[in-house]
């Protein structure tokens, strides 16, 4: 009878430790946390570069939330802010003079693929890559700016 009772409670257990475990798993997005721009290792084409930017992502399996706090080349402080869920289909973003709505697309777990519109006119795309080590955000923008100005800008971020 007692080892009838182990067996029931070692099961259990297991059972509990693996769905704690698989929680955990999805839970930990490896985009998800907060970002820091690196200046020295980012390329801004057409320049200058903002002197901040932080970014705070909050992402899952099927969603992403994002807020990004910074100061641009003109010391003016910028705030962009979103949430949308990775299904292709726009969603409002708030903060950027030339898009209105992001779409997101998540080809694989390390890289989202942005795509910033102004009414129904695709603006800008960005994917953004985490590197292997999870410790570096690499975006690379592609489009028109507010001025429409060509922009090819890889932006470079390390996790806080």
């Amino acid at each position: 009878m007692r080892i009838k009772t182990f067996a029931a409670f070692a099961t259990t257990l297991l059972l509990v430790a693996l769905v704690l475990n698989v929680a955990a798993a999805a839970a930990a997005d490896q985009h998800s946390g907060t970002w820091k721009m690196n200046p020295a290792k980012s390329k801004y084409s057409p320049g200058p570069a903002p002197k901040s930017n932080m970014l705070k992502i909050d992402s899952d399996a099927d969603n992403m939330k994002l807020s990004s706090d910074g100061i641009d080349a003109a010391g003016n402080p910028t705030h962009v802010e979103y949430t949308a869920k990775f299904d292709g289909k726009d969603y409002p973003i708030s903060g950027l003079p030339n898009a209105d709505t992001v779409a997101l697309e998540r080809p694989d777990a390390s890289t989202i693929r942005s795509t910033l519109k102004k009414g129904d006119q695709v603006v800008m795309t960005v994917t953004s890559v985490i590197s292997k080590n999870g410790k570096t955000r690499t975006s690379t923008f592609k489009g028109k700016d507010a001025q429409g100005q060509d922009v090819n800008n890889v932006v470079v971020y390390d996790k806080q």
